[in-house]
């Protein structure tokens, strides 16, 4: 499998998926798309990417400086929300496994951010702890958010995208099943292709 951390030239980053702006859970589950050609890109496989990640969705500070080790406890704790999600989606049991990661980061999350005042921003919560503790809490809110996801009245409506090779997760809404305009195309493209390619009835 090869991975890369920037797209290729050819084929950028797919849009959101339909639900993750309600899910960041969902959001993060996707955060490692599968591109055609056999190609992967890991929005956080670097240390620097997941930091990036997280700021950009208010999950860490700016400066959270985030290390490998960091970066490497939010890959598997995607890995265990997107085994979750399978077995939703599949209709299968839930692997122990990864209710075990999940309720790990719910419970190890500091109960609270504090309240602080500064120049820039006035008063404001903020977790005010060393980068590990940073991303315990950034972990917890993922997971508690997943796990609200997959209990609550969305989750009939968590679907995988029916469009090779896409991995991601959406929201459906009414039959879709795309993550995206770009592979329901794909999906329609290869459907014409082979109803063209298959050998005439005589």
């Amino acid at each position: 499998m090869r991975t890369m951390r920037m797209p290729v030239a050819a084929e950028p980053p797919p849009p959101p998926a339909p639900g993750v702006e309600q899910y960041p859970a969902l959001d993060f589950a996707n955060s490692a798309p599968a591109l055609p050609g056999g190609q992967f890109l890991d929005l956080l496989g670097t240390p620097e990417a997941a930091d990036q990640w997280l700021t950009e969705r208010g999950l860490a500070p700016a400066d959270a400086g985030l290390r490998e080790v960091c970066a490497a406890r939010l890959r598997s704790l995607r890995e265990q929300i997107r085994a979750l999600l399978a077995s939703r989606v599949d209709g299968h049991v839930a692997p122990p496994s990864a209710l075990s990661a999940v309720n790990d980061a719910l419970t190890r999350a500091p109960a609270a951010s504090l309240l602080c005042w500064d120049q820039t921003h006035g008063l404001h919560r903020a977790a005010s702890h060393p980068t590990t503790q940073i991303l315990d809490h950034a972990l917890a809110v993922l997971a508690a958010n997943a796990a609200d996801l997959l209990t609550g009245p969305d989750a009939e409506r968590l679907a995988a995208c029916g469009s090779a090779p896409c991995n991601r997760y959406l929201l459906r809404t009414g039959r879709r099943h795309w993550c995206s305009t770009r592979c329901g195309d794909r999906a329609r493209a290869a459907r014409a292709y082979a109803r063209r390619t298959q050998p005439q009835a005589h």
